[in-house]
């Protein structure tokens, strides 16, 4: 692989301060103080809204030059359209978030569980209307859209599949692009809402995942991995160990 890129999905919490960011920094410089400590980072917010291209712009500016961002398409597409009629809410994400230039990474569509394969039409209209020149990643939460078909029409559009760690979803060996992007979501039930420290020990889930990145690295340029806070309980320290165990 050309580049590894391994960080968080979000950098704005409360409970990582003392634990990760100093005690007396200003939310306003978490994201500067972040990028300082890994190269990437998949915004979250994005998903509840698309932001104003003056807050895209200071994201940018803030951090270094090749550092990226991921970010989720608004779940106005992905969750409540059906994929129907977003061609107008698609262009103002799409070029909002160009802002970013350089240090835009792959854009998440993150899917429902009711998203299901008897949908696949309207996905594989949707996939023709993304703009070209962006990286793209779809994620589903149907384990039965997990097959050759599915992978086929990815690999049409040049579009990744996320690769989950998520309790109901199985493990895949597979690259539909040329990059590999993995969201390391864990068991929401298992891990209280305190992100202060890790809670569950990941190691041995951490070593299988080294496993299958490995096996696909010689298939890939580049990969992703985020660490959702609800993994372990504390995803900055996670974020470190598996970069740890991929150097």
């Amino acid at each position: 692989m050309k580049h590894v890129y391994i960080g968080t999905s979000g950098w704005s919490y409360k409970d990582w301060v003392g634990s990760f960011y100093p005690d007396d920094l200003k939310p306003a410089d978490y994201l500067e103080y972040y990028s300082r400590q890994f190269n990437t980072v998949e915004i979250d917010s994005t998903f509840y809204g698309v932001p104003r291209k003056t807050t895209v712009a200071g994201w940018y500016q803030v951090v270094p030059a090749k550092f990226r961002f991921a970010s989720k398409f608004p779940q106005e597409i992905t969750h409540e359209s059906g994929l129907v009629g977003v061609e107008d809410l698609l262009k103002k994400y799409i070029d909002t978030m160009s802002g970013l230039k350089e240090k835009l990474g792959p854009l998440l569509m993150q899917f429902p569980y009711s998203f299901k394969p008897e949908m696949s039409a309207d996905l594989a209209k949707f996939l023709k209307l993304l703009p070209r020149g962006f990286e793209y990643v779809v994620e589903v939460r149907n384990r039965k859209w997990l097959d050759q078909r599915f992978y086929d029409l990815l690999r049409e559009h040049a579009i990744g599949l996320a690769l989950l760690d998520h309790p109901w979803m199985p493990k895949v060996e597979i690259a539909t692009s040329r990059a590999v992007y993995v969201r390391f979501l864990g068991d929401r039930k298992k891990i209280p809402d305190d992100f202060t420290h890790e809670h569950v020990d990941r190691s041995k889930d951490l070593d299988n995942w080294e496993r299958l990145i490995r096996a696909l690295e010689e298939k890939v340029d580049d990969f992703y991995g985020y660490f959702n806070n609800h993994y372990s309980g504390h995803s900055p320290t996670t974020a470190r160990k598996f970069i740890d165990l991929l150097a």
